[in-house]
């Protein structure tokens, strides 16, 4: 599929002046330091109305960050996971308050963390077994192993239930995790979580065929999506972007090299939580879709009614309500949870610029995209740095976009 038209940004109610904010902003977060490259996308009404690179992919290297930069996405993994999960559940496979052990019968009579010490792990009975609408939603008790925050988050680490990386097959490794103790009930509390993988194993098992797989057939190359896989191949390295964290000095220090790098090579276990590399043009592709509610030119991936279920607040309230303080993607007052995305209910509340309604995630390397139905708008963020706490560029991303609405 050709790429969306572009357009004069006042041609689509946005103020090239205003734009121009936006632009000094990314050259100064290369030349303040704070991050080695950074590129951003502004799509309003079906038109390309901004996209600009700045800095570099790959300082050691002095390779420019450019329009087919690849990056490591991480958790902007989890939404296509779920639009994957959506396409079955549109073919009739599982209904969402469908218990998962209809399909993985290891994870009944799961036991919940009450207290005590690792080693010394006290527990009681789960109430009910966690469904697809838990996974989907970040609500089934599960955690990740990197919060090291609890005696169970210290036994995801000691059994390997971190992904992407690991180097065992997906199913294994949900078979390991099934054993461990849930950190809360079924429908509780809003936890963000090693769920997605899960998804991503359900995928596997209710389609017959392997996730990444599944994902490429029914998702990705649909889309066009064409560099976004769980992996780089040869081909393409000269293109992938260095990873970096803050150093000492406050400067991008390097933590993942693209010459060495473990996305070099096809993963053991495809992580629906965190595994693909992509660029900003192939997740805006992503984008466009979700915006178009399910349609890609004359594809149509998912239906309307499942886009809008998706798109609502499937908690009990906002995050706050039912989050705990564990996690630093997301502001929990005013933002609610859907199916694969936080949702925006009161931006107020969120003291965000935005709208009710809006939906978004963010990658551990500080990518970022948002989703405005109510302006008809989505925009794209993609640079690496991580963890994505150590600047609020996100935050500042979002005034910026938002100020340039005119109309």
């Amino acid at each position: 599929m050709p790429e969306t038209a572009s357009a004069k940004p006042e041609e689509v109610g946005l103020c090239s002046r205003r734009l121009g904010r936006l632009e000094a902003w990314m050259q100064q977060q290369v030349a303040g330091g704070r991050l080695a490259g950074i590129e951003v996308m502004i799509d309003r009404r079906g038109h390309t109305a901004f996209h600009r690179c700045h800095g570099k992919r790959d300082l050691a290297r002095n390779a420019d960050a450019t329009p087919d930069t690849i990056y490591r996405i991480y958790s902007m993994t989890k939404p296509l996971t779920a639009v994957a999960a959506m396409m079955l559940y549109e073919e009739g496979r599982f209904q969402l308050d469908d218990p998962i052990t209809r399909f993985l019968p290891e994870f009944a009579g799961q036991r919940v963390f009450t207290g005590g010490g690792y080693g010394a792990v006290m527990t009681e009975p789960a109430v009910r077994d966690m469904t697809f609408r838990d996974l989907l939603t970040h609500t089934g008790g599960l955690t990740y192993g990197f919060m090291q925050a609890t005696p169970v988050d210290a036994m995801y680490r000691a059994q390997k239930l971190e992904l992407p990386g690991a180097a065992d097959p997906l199913g294994e490794i949900v078979a390991r995790l099934a054993k461990v103790p849930l950190i809360a009930q079924p429908g509780k509390e809003w936890n963000y979580s090693i769920a997605s993988d899960v998804l991503g194993h359900l995928i596997a098992v209710i389609s017959g065929r392997p996730f990444d797989q599944f994902l490429s057939e029914r998702v990705l190359r649909p889309l066009g999506m064409e560099d976004t896989e769980f992996f780089v191949p040869s081909g393409k390295v000269g293109r992938f972007a260095a990873n970096y964290e803050r150093g000492p000095d406050g400067r991008p220090r390097l933590i993942d090299d693209p010459e060495t790098s473990r996305f070099l090579a096809p993963p053991a276990a495809p992580s629906g939580g965190g595994g693909l590399v992509g660029t900003a043009r192939d997740y805006m592709r992503f984008c466009r879709m979700l915006l178009r509610r399910g349609t890609h030119g004359p594809e149509r991936l998912l239906g309307r009614k499942t886009v809008e279920l998706m798109t609502m607040n499937h908690l009990d309230g906002d995050m706050a309500a039912m989050g705990q303080p564990r996690f630093a993607e997301s502001n929990y007052h005013g933002i609610g949870f859907g199916l694969g995305f936080s949702v925006t209910l009161d931006p107020a509340r969120a003291q965000l610029l935005g709208s009710p309604g809006e939906y978004a995630w963010g990658g551990m390397a500080s990518t970022a995209f948002w989703i405005d139905p109510q302006e008809d708008m989505a925009v794209v963020m993609m640079t690496q740095l991580t963890p994505s706490s150590t600047y609020p560029v996100r935050r500042e991303l979002r005034v910026l976009a938002y100020q340039a609405i005119v109309d």
